[in-house]
């Protein structure tokens, strides 16, 4: 993104996303930030057009077990992200569902196994929920865990490559009671 006419400003880096979907297709606003309690006002130049993010949107099914199962998908995010043709910017991956979530772990069996008895010591499957008693479908405690750990993920990437730590994957959690074929989402934003 090209910022011009920063004002009030020495010393200071600003870091500037260009989201398509919140600007028209010329963007052109003024920005306050607030840094430090000084005001500084930021001008997004009208040079940057929508074409100049694309975006990708890509879908994958997994099957899972429930009960907390933990499936690795960072080498389908990666392999998403390398064939997408965008060298540099973020991607976000989202589960549809209640009952299932996203996140970053070091997926290992020993600290798979403690975020399951982790969760189990939080949310415990066998305790009286509200939903259980609507329903009858026994999966209160997968709507609790799945809106604990969240439904999405974002992740920067440069030069086509995610920017993970060594020990961190990025992981699907099914928390429902029963197996399930879990639909989940890749988006990637970015620049050619």
């Amino acid at each position: 993104m090209i910022a011009n006419d920063i004002s009030h400003c020495q010393g200071c880096i600003f870091i500037l996303l260009y989201i398509p979907h919140v600007y028209p297709k010329y963007a052109c606003k003024k920005l306050l930030i607030m840094l430090f309690s000084k005001k500084y006002y930021v001008r997004i130049s009208d040079k940057v057009r929508r074409d100049d993010m694309p975006t990708i949107s890509i879908s994958k099914e997994i099957e899972t077990n429930g009960y907390a199962d933990c499936r690795n998908i960072t080498s389908d995010v990666q392999e998403a992200v390398k064939t997408s043709g965008i060298t540099s910017g973020i991607v976000t991956v989202f589960i549809p569902g209640s009952t299932a979530g996203v996140t970053t772990i070091e997926f290992e069996e020993g600290v798979v196994n403690d975020l399951s008895v982790a969760l189990e010591r939080l949310i415990p499957k066998d305790i009286n929920y509200k939903h259980n008693e609507r329903w009858h479908d026994g999966n209160g405690f997968s709507h609790v865990r799945a809106a604990f750990v969240g439904p999405s993920l974002t992740v920067p990437f440069m030069e086509g490559r995610l920017q993970l730590g060594t020990w961190q994957q990025i992981v699907l959690l099914d928390f429902d009671n029963r197996k399930r074929l879990r639909r989940y989402l890749i988006s990637i934003m970015g620049e050619k």
